[in-house]
């Protein structure tokens, strides 16, 4: 019996396609509740696109190669902190806390999200996921950046370190330090552009008064 070439191609790409669909929804992603916590992540970058188009317009940025200095750590630490990179090198988690233990750690995660999401609303056309300078830019102090500096970078780094603590790889756990690396610098580099941009006395003044990142602390 002849065997079609063409529908031996299509076979052998379904079967292909269904492995790198496995594969894609593999490692701490695959199993509940854990897989809460991918869902929660997908969703919070889904919606983060979505709203990066309301944005106002950029007057001045810093430079690519600049700001390699907060991307490079940042970067590492996605890769790290990705699920399939514990499933290729074959981890295990060095705990497991449970359905409920997870449920109240996605509970936490959330808790960063929405504190993300609170900032990114109130900080309005001013957001960039760049250090930029946009039209009209002013210092803004109320809401949540009554409390921290740069409440985005709080909230993330609060939801990774959680999310890290409850997938419990050792993987998952050193990219979501190394992201929390990047972001103090990254918050750091982007003090001394806008008090460039914005005036040292009017933005000097701000983190003279609220702390950087930690809620309550002395400001640094």
């Amino acid at each position: 019996m002849a065997v079609d070439p063409l529908a031996y191609m299509v076979r052998g790409m379904l079967h292909d396609s269904g492995q790198w669909l496995a594969f894609a929804w593999s490692g701490w992603t695959s199993t509940w509740p854990t897989q809460l916590l991918a869902i929660i992540w997908i969703l919070w970058v889904i919606s983060w696109v979505v709203a990066s188009f309301w944005s106002g317009q950029t007057k001045k940025h810093v430079m690519t190669g600049e700001s390699l200095k907060y991307r490079f750590p940042i970067l590492v630490g996605a890769i790290l902190f990705l699920p399939w990179t514990g499933r290729i090198l074959g981890e295990n988690p060095l705990w497991q806390f449970g359905s409920l233990g997870i449920y109240v750690l996605a509970v936490l995660v959330l808790a960063g999200i929405s504190f993300t999401w609170w900032a990114r609303i109130h900080l309005g056309r001013f957001w960039s996921n760049a250090i930029t300078h946009k039209e009209g830019h002013q210092v803004i102090d109320t809401g949540p950046y009554g409390f921290v500096r740069h409440p985005i970078y709080t909230g993330l780094i609060f939801g990774m370190l959680v999310t890290g603590i409850a997938v419990g790889t050792v993987t998952a756990m050193l990219g979501a330090m190394l992201i929390s690396l990047g972001m103090p610098l990254k918050a750091r580099m982007e003090e001394g552009f806008l008090s460039a941009e914005l005036g040292a006395d009017a933005y000097g003044s701000y983190c003279r008064r609220v702390p950087m990142l930690i809620p309550f602390l002395p400001p640094t």
